[in-house]
């Protein structure tokens, strides 16, 4: 028996109270650490844990299967939602193969996801745990796919080696047939505790052997999470910089008072700043990784397979861009208090000379 995992993530607020939104929830959520074969693990855990709530609902067909009627919706508190569902395919890779073909043209998934991360938020932002609720359109979405034993009496790495092909096809379907170097790169960034587990990261899609995926397709989960709110945080930075660019261009008419414009933009520079940097701490710091435990070299290879460093660089070199445009409209600010500083002297000084010719 194989499964699917189809995992939607959204932008839904700035930040989410997640003690509040649990209490507000009235139906089943759990905030569970990570454990990994049974074993509870210290180094590898979310700070705060997410809220994970359960849903039951009627399926949802696609093509010829149909969706668990259980879904598992998670809120971030740094302002993330995250959808996922659970297909049960009868059949080996092909059916595997086919599935994931129908699942990648298939967009009734993608509209039930918002409309539950939808009802969520406004759930619990009448609650008070919700600040400035709002279901962006920007979107991530990723596919978990596998089974949890191996159909044959082989060890989960030769199997996969075996199949490549057809298990490169599954993480990216395709009508025909693929090139020996896009099998090569479908499967190359791949990890195994054991003889019989197996988990293969790609770009858009994942391929996990495992008894116990469940805290596997957490860190892939979240590792979606972030290369959400990097893309997000990264649209937000160019739209800051080019109202930071406009801002340091504009040129004030007639005689510029100190207190003028500059006071105005300058706080709008710095709120800026510092929401995009507030965000970027935690959504960076929502998971801490020591050591060189199993989960963690998962996340790490799903991390560098989503390019999740090349992003961070970019965000904190925008952070750095703003951070000079706020020094030069400071600079600005400062050199237009001298001058009216000066001016004020220079009229003291003429009223000083025109009364003593009076005299």
């Amino acid at each position: 028996m194989a499964e699917i995992h189809p995992i939607y993530v959204f932008e839904v607020a700035q930040a989410i109270d997640l003690d509040r939104a649990e209490r507000s929830v009235g139906r089943e959520s759990a905030r569970p650490p990570f454990r990994y074969r049974g074993r509870a693990t210290s180094l590898f855990q979310y700070r705060p844990a997410p809220l994970r709530i359960s849903e039951e609902r009627p399926g949802i067909a696609v093509g010829e299967w149909a969706t668990d009627p259980g879904v598992e919706l998670v809120l971030y508190d740094f302002g993330a939602a995250s959808v996922t569902y659970r297909l049960s395919i009868p059949g080996d890779l092909e059916a595997l193969q086919q599935a994931a073909s129908v699942l990648q043209g298939d967009s009734r998934l993608r509209a039930d996801a918002r409309a539950r991360a939808e009802s969520l938020v406004a759930s619990v932002a009448g609650a008070g745990a919700v600040q400035r609720p709002q279901v962006a359109d920007l979107m991530e979405e990723y596919t978990i796919l596998g089974m949890r034993d191996v159909p044959t009496g082989e060890s989960a790495g030769t199997y996969c080696a075996h199949h490549a092909e057809a298990i490169a096809r599954i993480l990216r379907p395709s009508e025909g047939s693929l090139s020996g170097q896009e099998v090569a790169d479908a499967t190359s960034v791949r990890i195994s505790f054991g003889p019989s587990d197996v988990t293969i990261v790609d770009w858009d899609a994942a391929f996990v052997l495992d008894k116990e995926p469940e805290d596997v397709r957490a860190v892939l989960e979240f590792a979606n999470v972030q290369l959400l709110e990097m893309r997000w945080l990264d649209l937000q930075l160019d739209d800051a910089i080019e109202r930071s660019y406009q801002l340091l261009a504009r040129r004030p008419a007639g005689i510029a008072l100190p207190w003028d414009t500059l006071g105005g933009d300058l706080r709008q520079v710095a709120e800026l700043q510092l929401e995009s940097a507030v965000l970027l701490e935690r959504v960076t710091n929502a998971l801490k990784v020591f050591g060189e435990e199993y989960l963690a070299r998962i996340y790490r290879l799903a991390a560098g397979r989503l390019q999740l460093g090349a992003l961070d660089a970019t965000i904190t070199r925008k952070l750095a861009t703003i951070e000079s445009i706020y020094q030069k409209l400071s600079d600005r600010a400062s050199t237009r208090r001298m001058e009216f500083l000066e001016w004020v002297v220079i009229l003291l000084i003429a009223v000083e000379v025109v009364l003593g010719l009076f005299r």
